[in-house]
């Protein structure tokens, strides 16, 4: 581990130096000042006003295509439908399904990666229709993640109208399997990542920006006993017992707050039939936290209980690991280039951005890799993953202006 964070910092170091010495946040709100009121920056916002109900029929269109988790190809090919026609440098597929938009710069300006991803967490067959009220919009996978889907084409959109030319390349990527595996955003960083300057992962968020990304295990403990019929005497238990047992116990944890710590029982699952002891009963465990010490201590006392009512029902453990990400950080990014530019794109665009550490999205992936980067998002979007997800509607025209702002301010402009 001291390891990985001395190289990380290096890194940091390095990327740093491309920008000599890193300014106040004060500094860079003259800059990014300096960016509105210039005549194309301000095109490529009345494009966006002039625009609104485009770019929500479009963002409609896109959420009624269901896309779960590694599952987007309907929906990618709309995207690249959508993408053909804005005179791209580049636009193809990556071995993982991504699909990658290029907007080449002018040259001399650095390379920078806006991410949203495609998938969504809903079940093949959903049919999905959204319906506006009363200022919002109401629809599964209307906010996560499609919202940022639609601000980044929106953003293309309007700096080609705008003929505005960045110095450095804008790399627009739109992922698969964020939701389950991080497939596509592992698959495209390893595979890029000494080509890119900054990686914004725009996934949730409205206000403010994470910088650091919060470790995720996912977990699957099963209980596995003989099992028998309802009637049977003997074995006595259900595989069921030692699971309720355990999943009480294991919600009596205390998960500490600071730092900011998770921890989730999702899925239950035992016998196929009413009448017969479940010979194996499981149930997932979803993990998180800053702090990578945090989840080591909180599997240790989980493993504890399992053991533990494992013995008192006289019966094993089996647990499969389904996926894990440690928490991803690098030293000193709090006070980067990259973080310093994004807190003052989001004042000069009229926030009071919130700055935390605590990022659950592809940013992570990116961060593991050494890779400056920060996730946000482009509008206020209530009920996540629920089948009630809604959005406000008009802040979102206001947060594909912040993006586009971010976009233009990290490139750089002739």
């Amino acid at each position: 581990m001291p390891r990985l964070i001395a190289g990380l910092a290096l890194i940091v170091i390095a990327t740093s130096a491309n920008y000599s010495q890193v300014k106040t946040v004060a500094e860079y709100m003259q800059q990014v000042q300096a960016l509105t009121e210039r005549a194309d920056l301000k095109a490529a916002n009345d494009y966006i006003d002039r625009h609104h109900a485009e770019i929500l029929r479009e963002w409609i269109a896109i959420t009624e295509i269901n896309a779960p988790s590694g599952h987007e190809q309907q929906r990618a090919k709309y995207i690249e439908s959508l993408l053909r026609k804005y005179k791209l440098d580049d636009l193809h597929y990556d071995s993982a399904g991504n699909l990658i938009a290029v907007r080449k710069g002018t040259g001399g300006g650095p390379v920078i990666v806006f991410d949203a991803h495609m998938d969504t967490v809903f079940q093949l067959g959903l049919a999905i229709k959204a319906t506006i009220r009363e200022g919002k919009i109401y629809a599964p996978g209307i906010g996560d993640d499609t919202r940022n889907v639609e601000a980044l084409l929106a953003t293309i959109r309007a700096l080609n109208e705008a003929k505005v030319k960045t110095k450095g390349d804008l790399v627009f990527v739109f992922t698969v399997e964020e939701e389950t595996t991080f497939k596509g955003v592992k698959a495209y960083v390893e595979a890029n990542k000494s080509k890119i300057d900054q990686y914004i992962a725009l996934d949730g968020g409205y206000e403010g920006f994470t910088y650091a990304g919060i470790g995720i295990n996912w977990y699957r403990h099963h209980f596995i006993g003989p099992g028998g019929h309802t009637r049977s005497r003997t074995p006595p238990y259900s595989a069921t017992l030692p699971v309720a047992r355990a999943i009480e116990r294991i919600y009596q944890l205390a998960v500490p707050t600071n730092p900011s710590s998770n921890l989730n029982i999702g899925m239950l699952g035992g016998s196929d039939v009413v009448n017969a002891k479940a010979s194996d009963a499981w149930f997932t465990v979803d993990l998180r936290s800053t702090s990578n010490e945090v989840i080591a201590d909180l599997e240790k006392q989980i493993k504890t209980i399992l053991d533990e009512e494992a013995a008192r029902a006289g019966m094993t453990i089996k647990t499969d690991v389904i996926s894990t990400s440690p928490a991803a950080s690098i030293p000193g990014h709090r006070d980067s280039y990259l973080v310093r530019m994004a807190e003052a794109v989001h004042r000069v665009a009229g926030f009071d951005p919130p700055i935390t550490n605590a990022g659950s999205n592809n940013s992570s992936a990116a961060l593991l890799a050494g890779i400056s980067s920060i996730s946000t998002g482009a509008g206020p979007c209530d009920g996540s993953h629920s089948l009630a997800e809604n959005c406000e509607i008009e802040p979102f025209y206001k947060g594909i202006k912040k993006t586009l702002l971010l976009e233009v301010a990290l490139a750089g402009v002739e």
